[in-house]
Parts: C-alpha cells; structure tokens; sequence
C-alpha cells in the first residue's frame, strides 16, 4: 500500500447539505415549539433546575445511595429551601409591597418629565414639530396610558396566574430527569442497530455536554453584562450600580424585550436622580446601548456561542432568524436548540457518509434475514 488513498472510516466532515438541513430542522422545531410554549418553558426550567442539582445527586450516588433514593433526597432538599427561602420572601415582599408602589411612581414621574422636556427641545429646533403639537399630544397619550396603569397589571396578573400551574411541571420534571435521565438514555442506545451503538452513545453524551454548555454560557454571559454595565453606570455616577447592571442583565435572558425593559429602568433611575442633568439620561442611553452591542456581537459569541462550538456569524445569523420565524420564543431558544439540532445532524452525517459503518449495517441486515430464513430452507 503506497498510503495515497485514506481508509474507508476516515473522518467526515459535515457538508453544506448537512448545515442546510441542521439550518431549516431548527426554523421548523421553532415554530412547532411557538405553538406549545406551556410545555417547553417549564421543560427548560427543569434542565436548568437538573443541571444545577446533578452535583449533589452524582455526590449522593458516590457516598452510597442508590440513583432513585438520590433523586428523591435531592428534590426534597431543593424543595425545603425553596420553602424555607418562601417563608422569609413572601412576608418582606408583602410588607414592602406598598413602599415599592411609592418608590416606583417617582421614577415614572421622572420619566414622564425627561420626555417632555426632550419633545419641548425638539420643537423648539424644529417649527414642523411645534406647528404639529408633538409635545402636548404625545404627553396626552402617556398620560391616559397611566391612567390605565391597573388594567395593565391586571392583564399581567391574570397572565402569570394562566402560566403558573405549568410553571409547577419544571421541579417534577427535573426528578425524573435525575431518576431516570441514565434509564433513558440506554433505552434510546439500546433502540438503535448495533452497528451505530458508539455513534449513539456518542451523540447522547453531545447532546448532555451542549445544553450543559449553553447554560454554562448564558450565566457568563449574564456576568459580563453585569460589570460592564455596572462600571459604565459607576463611571457616570449612578447609585447602586451593580444591582442596577446585575437587574439590567437578567432582564437581557428575555432577547430584544428584556434589554429594552433594562433600557428604560436605567433612563427612569437617570431622569429621576438627575433631574437637573437630562443630559445624564443621555448618557446612559449610550451606555446602554453600548452594552447591547457588545452584547449582541462579542459577549454572545464568546461565551454562548463559544461553549456550542459555534462560528460568531452563525450565532448572530442564527438570533436574527430565530426572532424573524418565531418572534420572541425563538429568539429565547434558537441558541440551545440550534446546538442540540448541530450535535444530532453532524453525528448523523458522519454516519451516513462513512462506508464502513453502513457496510457493518448492511452485513449485519443479511444476516439477520439469512438466521431468521434459515428453517424455511427445504
């Protein structure tokens, strides 16, 4: 052998065919989960949930107990501090509840004042504007939309009460998924030809590594967004800057909506603490929107889509596509679900183009056919 042609089982790389279907299985998982977004949100509440008490059951496995009796101890314990953590929220929140609605209305009127005074200036450098009456017509619409403030929260109520009995699925979840995650997963091995058993194996342990990946990322990513955005807020001056950036930075979990919630919070707290520096809420504007680009095409890129193995451009593209094919919902799951979609669509390309291991399944196919016709002989 003269070495100039590779072996048969030599390594595949995934082709553009295989991207094309990775690409388009995606887009059509994204609607398909738009439409039961009741069952897919505690679902990834209870990996999160898995994943960050799969230490202790793993620890509770090694000192001895057996994989149901860990899962069980585990998910009593979560369960008692999550009661306990309840037990001591539950009366602050309803003590304080009413101090909160007092702090909240002076950043409103904050607000509402560095909104005027901006349309006011605009008017004053654009006659067009004046003639038009944008200031007064503009704070009309703002007003009656503050008037109409309990309708609004109480629309926001009825919805988090309509979410909360599914909301209740993501701790049951999370069980089985530590008693029976092993199970499952020899079931799926087991249910496949033997000749694609290691491949099987192998996209399991993918699948587990890249959504662990991606919640590993998103909390990176959540630190980073935290001390940019709270150096840029200390630079300026603002009061407690990094709960500002560390509640500005939760809020981006929610893509596009959450960071323009977190926008509007940052220029409220501006306009009120600052009410005769507008220019501050300027400012912060330009912090933010900084932070959301840096966000958006570094952070994200290096962090989530670092731990997906994922190229940047592809991240980026892929974020945009989500949102324009599921709004919102895509937005929040084209990432983790673009991963897990990769893993299985590169595993089974590889495994389609490897003459090897199809010959081994064809081989395998006659002789199954040759043992079960074997008595039929005459």
């Amino acid at each position: 052998m003269n070495g100039s042609h590779p072996p048969a089982h030599a390594h595949h790389a995934s082709g553009p065919v295989v991207w094309v279907a990775i690409i388009g299985v995606t887009c059509l998982l994204l609607l398909v989960f738009q439409k039961m977004l009741w069952l897919v949100v505690p679902f990834l509440l209870a990996l999160i949930l898995y994943y960050v008490l799969q230490p202790l059951t793993q620890y509770c496995v090694y000192r001895g107990l057996g994989r149901d009796a860990a899962a069980a101890w585990t998910m009593l314990l979560f369960l008692v501090a999550l009661a306990v953590a309840s037990l001591f929220m539950v009366p602050w929140i309803a003590t304080h509840l009413v101090d909160i609605q007092a702090s909240v209305e002076p950043y409103l009127l904050g607000g509402l004042h560095l909104l005027e005074s901006s349309l006011r200036a605009l008017e004053a450098g654009w006659p067009v504007l004046a003639n038009a009456h944008l200031a007064e017509s503009a704070m009309l619409k703002f007003q009656n939309a503050a008037g109409n403030a309990s309708e609004h929260v109480e629309a926001v109520a009825m919805g988090i009460a309509a979410w909360m009995p599914s909301l209740l699925l993501a701790p049951f979840l999370a069980f089985f998924f530590l008693k029976d995650g092993m199970r499952f997963k020899r079931f799926l091995a087991h249910a496949v030809p033997n000749a694609f058993f290691e491949k099987t194996l192998y996209l399991l342990h993918e699948v587990d590594q890249t959504l662990r990946a991606y919640f590993t990322g998103l909390m990176k990513l959540t630190v980073l967004d935290t001390l940019t955005l709270a150096a840029g807020l200390w630079m300026l001056g603002f009061p407690a800057a990094l709960a500002l950036g560390l509640i500005c930075a939760v809020l981006a979990w929610i893509p596009y909506v959450g960071s323009i919630l977190g926008g509007l919070l940052v220029v409220l707290v501006a306009a009120t603490d600052f009410p005769a520096a507008p220019a501050m809420a300027y400012w912060a504007v330009g912090l933010f929107i900084v932070a959301r680009l840096l966000d958006d095409f570094v952070y994200m890129p290096l962090t989530v889509g670092k731990s997906l193995h994922m190229h940047p451009l592809v991240t980026v593209l892929m974020i945009f596509a989500g949102g324009a094919v599921a709004g919102i919902s895509g937005l929040m799951l084209v990432l983790p679900l673009l991963g897990v979609v990769m893993v299985c669509g590169e595993t089974v390309g590889k495994v389609v183009t490897d003459p090897r291991l199809m010959a081994r399944h064809r081989h395998a196919q006659a002789l199954r056919r040759r043992q079960a016709s074997a008595d039929l002989a005459l």
